[in-house]
This record gives structure tokens, sequence and C-alpha cells, in this order.
């Protein structure tokens, strides 16, 4: 029988050999420590009107979330430090702190923080001055800012865990002390607002700051924290995961996990069964119906309809930080109650999506993980992006040791069979892993130490893909005991016992939840992509398909060490090469393919030649384009406007503006009827705006979930009295109050069918 809880084994008893997860480890630290904790430090002494050691941070770091890195670095820090030892990392750690007691001593009242605040009339000033106005009431919230700031909640989650990973990994005990000071900082407002006003205030992201109080009542034995942390219950999100209830489509997807993890930290403090039956229902959601091949989820930061990923591939897919807070959650569950199949997604994710968001060449990060064939990862820059996902990326890379070995009761559990060695303190034994798993299926692991020999478990997680695992002892079969995903070795243990498992990696096709389709190949666990050639490279944004009643079949291995394979016959245009996804930091790649029979490939084609010619007779009767977002088209029309962004979304640009805000252009005319085509995207929500020309409305449109999954064209009749005699006309967008305007991804306008051609400007 498997324990019924455990627990892993601290990250300092953990040891990782040479690996790809060593290596990312080993590209983190060069980063971490080119990095100066005083450019972090900068805006938590600005706050204070005390003078900063360092300049302050490009990209986000100058924004109003400043200070939100600094929390990540701290917790990196010490991680890395437990992980290997590393003692530049404690000792950055203990300076951090001691710089963050100054600034929070000149503060006098508790309070801490590095955000700043954006007022009406577009001045910057320290966040701190946005509590006076909620203690009084005023409660201003956007789905991202509150009274001004850009997540402050979200931004103190972020250095109450630095503080706590800084006193329970690197010893520094200051670091518990200023954690108090900024908790009763915050308890104070939140003991001025009423429930109804602290569920107002969370409807702003703010990450799991419920986390952050369990943990300091965890760390305290201080009841206030605790209530405190229960009273951060966001009721719109988490009852209708208590109810077992999948509300999740459209809500921002790293929004909501933190605030599960939170969750779950307080079950494990209060025993609350809702607070569990929330986290496994979001768990099972997100991870079955709302998780892509590679373990990720959400696009452009959002979670979509269940089972309905295979309409939402594109260039903005599995945010970084998504993933690295539900391995966060997997963790928590585990320890409840062990199960193979907790640890068989934190696999595929750990493999195919943490691995694939960092560079270990450079050090540096994803934001986004593409899953569009043939879009390149666009990782930051060192010193001038600081998004959430470089700070989570941080985190991730400098803790690979931290789920392989796990231990509960008399049973050692090994969960990840990742290169390492284990000091299992509670039997005195030390264990060695080597493998080239995934890449090949036999995993040793040796027992290196025992102080005497005596009985215990060893449970092997058997992934559910692997049919036909064996494990020997010493050479020999060995019979295992086979419970929720493991096989169970109990016996008496001596120094120098070798345990070999054989898992049958080999080649899989995997369809797409709610679209068979739509498929995917797997080597085990280990996503595969076709190769589309380098970042450098060009890239004609045909996406390939593969034709065939067997595909599986059409593959041939050409390098098993290196799990790279050839498609040949099935694939269109041309044969493809497979590898490795996570390994294509500098290659272009496709992870999914629409599948077809040779009678669906031909009606296929068909069909896209039917709408190639249309959009020909489109062409040839337009009399200007415009390409909205591209800076050289916008240019050559004369583009003006007000907070209005251009955006990038399957390929295609666009613009939009946000409330109070414009944009507006010229087009070409000709005599006679018009007509102007807008084009959108299918799932936009709650947009409300108006279309002008010459200065007259000549349309309203509002945007809400209209064609999901697709783009959509609008056509709006121009009357002739606005073209007659004139060259040019302008076209401009303006949202209703409150409202967004678009995005619009291009507009043209064009004549009537059987008119005379005319020529399309297309700049």
């Amino acid at each position: 029988m498997l324990p019924k809880t455990a627990k892993a084994l601290p990250l300092a008893d953990v040891y990782l050999l040479p690996s790809p997860y060593f290596d990312a480890v080993t590209g983190n630290r060069r980063y971490l420590l080119s990095l100066e904790p005083d450019r972090l430090l900068h805006n938590f002494f600005t706050s204070t009107g005390l003078p900063a050691k360092g300049e302050v941070y490009g990209g986000w770091e100058k924004d109003t979330i400043a200070g939100h890195t600094l929390g990540h670095y701290l917790t990196a820090l010490s991680l890395l430090h437990a992980q290997t030892g590393d003692e530049e990392a404690c000792r950055r750690a203990h300076y951090i702190v001691g710089e963050l007691g100054r600034a929070q001593r000149a503060h006098g009242d508790g309070y801490l923080g590095g955000f700043t605040r954006k007022r009406k009339d577009g001045s910057i000033v320290d966040g701190k001055e946005i509590f006076a106005e909620i203690v009084r009431g005023d409660i201003r919230v956007l789905p991202f800012d509150l009274n001004g700031c850009w997540v402050p909640l979200y931004n103190w989650h972020k250095l109450f865990s630095g503080l706590h990973a800084a006193k329970s990994l690197c010893g520094v005990a200051q670091a518990q002390d200023i954690a108090v000071g900024l908790a009763e900082y915050i308890g104070r407002v939140f003991a001025a607002l009423t429930d109804e006003q602290v569920q107002a205030m969370l409807a702003c992201e703010h990450g799991g700051l419920n986390e952050s109080f369990a943990e300091l009542h965890a760390a305290t034995n201080d009841k206030r924290w605790l209530a405190l942390a229960e009273r951060i219950y966001h009721h719109a999100v988490l009852d209708p995961l208590a109810a077992q209830r999948d509300e999740l489509a459209n809500l921002h997807a790293n929004t909501q996990v933190p605030k599960l993890i939170g969750l779950a930290r307080i079950f494990e403090l209060n025993g609350k069964p809702s607070h569990a039956a929330a986290a496994r229902f979001f768990w099972q959601a997100v991870t079955h119906d709302h998780s892509y091949v590679i373990g990720g989820n959400s696009d452009r930061e959002y979670f979509q309809a269940p089972g309905t990923l295979s309409k939402y591939i594109t260039e903005q897919t599995c945010e970084g930080c998504n993933t690295y807070n539900m391995l966060k959650l997997t963790r928590h569950l585990f320890a409840w109650q062990p199960d193979g199949a907790l640890f068989d997604y934190y696999e595929r994710a750990h493999i195919n999506h943490i691995l694939a968001q960092q560079n270990p060449a450079t050090g540096r990060f994803a934001y986004m993980t593409p899953l569009m064939s043939g879009i390149a990862r666009e990782f930051s820059e060192p010193t001038d992006s600081f998004w959430c996902c470089v700070g989570s990326g941080m985190e991730s890379h400098a803790k690979h040791g931290d789920s392989i070995w796990w231990e509960g009761d008399d049973t050692l559990f090994v969960n990840l069979y990742i290169p390492s060695r284990a000091q299992w303190q509670t039997h005195k034994a030390s264990w060695e892993m080597r493998t080239r798993y995934p890449y090949d299926g036999r995993v040793d692991l040796k027992l290196t130490s025992l102080g005497e020999s005596k009985s215990f478990a060893l449970a092997l997680r058997i992934p559910s893909w692997a049919n036909d695992a064996r494990v020997a002892i010493n050479g020999k079969t060995a019979y295992s005991e086979r419970e929720s995903g493991y096989a169970i070795l109990r016996r008496h243990w001596r120094r120098g016992d070798l345990v070999t498992l054989h898992l049958p990696v080999s080649l899989r096709m995997e369809p797409t939840p709610g679209d068979d389709g739509t498929v995917a190949f797997l080597h085990g666990p280990m996503v595969l992509a076709a190769d589309l050639g380098g970042v450098d490279k060009p890239f004609d944004p045909v996406a390939p398909a593969l034709v065939g009643d067997d595909l599986p079949a059409g593959f041939s291995v050409t390098n098993i060490h290196e799990a790279t394979y050839a498609a040949q016959g099935i694939a269109r245009p041309a044969d493809l090469r497979f590898s490795p996804f996570y390994k294509n930091h500098e290659r272009r790649s496709a992870v999914y393919f629409r599948r077809y029979s040779e009678a669906g490939w031909q009606a296929a084609q068909a069909a896209f030649a039917a709408e190639q010619a249309k959009q020909q007779d489109l062409a040839a009767r337009s009399v200007d384009v415009i390409r909205l977002g591209e800076d050289a088209a916008e240019k050559a029309h004369g583009l003006t406007s007000d907070i209005s962004y251009p955006v990038i979304y399957r390929l295609q640009t666009g613009r939009d503006a946000r409330t109070g805000g414009f944009f507006s252009f010229r087009m070409k005319v000709r005599p006679g009827p018009l007509t102007l085509q807008a084009r959108y995207w299918g799932d936009e929500r709650k947009r409300h705006f108006h279309i002008l020309v010459e200065g007259t409305r000549i349309a309203t449109q509002k945007l809400d979930a209209n064609h999901p999954g697709e783009f959509f064209d609008v056509d709006y009749p121009i009357a002739e009295e606005y073209t007659r005699g004139k060259e040019f006309v302008v076209v401009r967008f303006d949202p209703e109050p409150g409202r967004t305007a678009g995005p619009v991804f291009g507009c043209r306008l064009f004549l009537p069918a059987n008119s005379a051609s005319g020529t399309p400007t297309t700049e």
C-alpha cells in the first residue's frame, strides 16, 4: 500500500547530475549573478526618500509594476543556494533582505513596496498613496489595475514569497520580521474594509496573496494571518470551482492559478474540505480540458471553452507563469494523496514547457511558448524585459531537483527520472540515478550508502503510456506491487543494490481534446516537433498537414539516441524531420497537424482554391487597403491615434483603441458607391465602438464572441456623399466610453461586384 501522504525531499538533499536540467540551472545561475541587486532595489528606496544605490532596470521594472522582480529574484537566489550550495546566491539574499529592512524602517509603519502609481494627470508617484484612498472606501478596480497601480497585491505576493524563501532556504532570520511588519500594514488596510469592498478589490489580479498569509501563519503560529488568508477568498472565481463547475472560459488564466495554490495551502492549515475540492477540480479541469500537448495552457493569457484548444493554436499560447504555478499546485495535491497521474502531468509540462521556456545558452526566458507552426520563441532581453515570466522563470530554473524524490512513511518515491543523487535522511540512505530518459527508457537507481541493511519500499512511477514497463533488482526480474501508477518494491535493502527500470519509450500519436482531426506526436513523454528552419530565416506561413490512414506508420527513426524521426510520404507540402520540441530554442517548428484522408485532403485543397479565387476577386475590386499595426502601412495612410496600440495575433497585425482613445487614417477613394470592410477576431468580448467617415458616424460595432475561433469581416456601405469629389477620406474608430475599439486587423475600401477593377494601395 502506498502511504496516504507524502513530502518532497528537501532541495538541499538533491544534487543534479549532468542533464538538460543541470544545464538549465547552470544557465540560470549565470543570469541571476549577472543582475545587480541594487538596481532591483531602486524603487524600494525612492519610495522612502532615501537615495537608491543603482539605476532602475528597464522593461516592466520601469512601469508601475516595478518591484515584482525583486521578490522573484530573492526566491530564485534562495532556491539556487539550496539546489547547488552556491554561497554567492546566499550572500546576495542576505544583502537584499538587509536593504529591505532599511527601507521598511524608513517608512516607519511596516510598509514596503517598489510599485508606483499613475495619477489621472499622468504623473508617476509612489504606490503607497493608493492605500489611504482604499481605506476611505475609494476603490477603483480594473482586472490589472488598482487605483492606478499595476497589480500591487500581486506584487506583494512575490515579495512575501521571496522573504519566506530567504528565511527557510538561506536562514535569513530578519526576513520574517520584515514579512510580519508588512503583514501588519496590509492587515490594517483590510481591517478598514467591508467584505463587499474586499471582494471588489480582489477583482484586480492579486496573485497568491492568500498563500502569503497562510505561510506566515505556518511560520509564526499567529492566528491573525490565517484569518486574513481566509478573507482573501475571491468568491466569483472560487465558489464555482468548489461546486465543481468549470466556468473558466474567458478568465485570465494566471490570475486564477495562484488563488488555488493559496486555497490549497489554507486547506493544509484549516482542513476545510471545500478548499481541497476546489483545488482538485480546478487541476482536473485545467489539465484535461484546457492544456495543450506541452502541458501549458491559455491563449493570449486567457482560458477558452473546454475542449476547444484546436481553435487556439497561435503565437500566444502557453504563458510561462501558468505552468510554473500549475506545477506548484500539482505538488500540493500529490502531498495530500500520492497518485502517479499527477506526476504524469508534471513530467509532461516540466520537460516540454519549462525546459522550452528558457534558452540555456543565454539564461533568458520566453513569455509565451508559441505552438503555431513556424513561430519562433521570443526571449527576454537581459535588462529591459522583466516580464512576469522572467520572474517565474528565474525560480523554475533554480529548482529542477525539487520534485524528483519524495517520501512518505517508509516509502521513497521516484517521481521524475532526472539524473541526480539524493540523501534520504529518514533512513540514512543515499541513492544515485543514472539515465538518458526520456531519450532512452532505461533508468538505473543505485543505493550507494545505507547505515545498515533495512526494509522499506521504493515506489517507481510508471507513466500511463508505459504499458510494458519492467523492473529488475541486481540484474534479476523483480516482482512489484502496482498501485496508483507506481511499481512498489518492498524488500530488505543493502548498500550497493541496483534497481533497473525499463520504460518502453517509442513514438505515439495524441489527438487534441475535442478534435481528433488535430494531432501531435510524442516520444514517450517528450513532444516532438517538425523542423521548419532556423529563426534567422523567413518562414512561409503555410502550416504543414499530414495525409494518410495510419500516420505513425509513415514515421521512421533517424537517430534513436536523439529521438529524431522522419515523416515521409505523409506530409504536405513536403517530407518533415521531427525532433524534441523543447530543444528548438533557435528553430521554427510545427507541433500540431491537421490530419486528412486522401479524399479529405483533395476536398480541403479545393476549398482553399475557392477561397483564394474569392480573395483575388476582392483584391481586384479594392481601391485601398491598410494593414493596421504595421508601421510602414500606418505611416503611408497618415495614421493618428491616442491611447491606441498595435497588436499581432495569428500572424495578423492590427490595432485597438482603449477607452478615451481613438485611431484614424486616410484611405483612397473613387467615385461611386464603396464599401468599407474591417476584419475582427471572433472571440473578442464586450467591445463597443463607432466607425466614422469624414467625421460622420456610419456604423456602431459590438464584439461579443460573434464568431468564436475565427477572423470575420464586416462590411459598412459608404454613401457617395462622403466621397464625391474627394481623393481621400478619413476613417476613424472611436470606443464607446469605458469600452475598447477593436482590435481591427486591417481595413479595405472596395467597389461593388461587377464594377471596374481598381488598383489597391497596400502599403
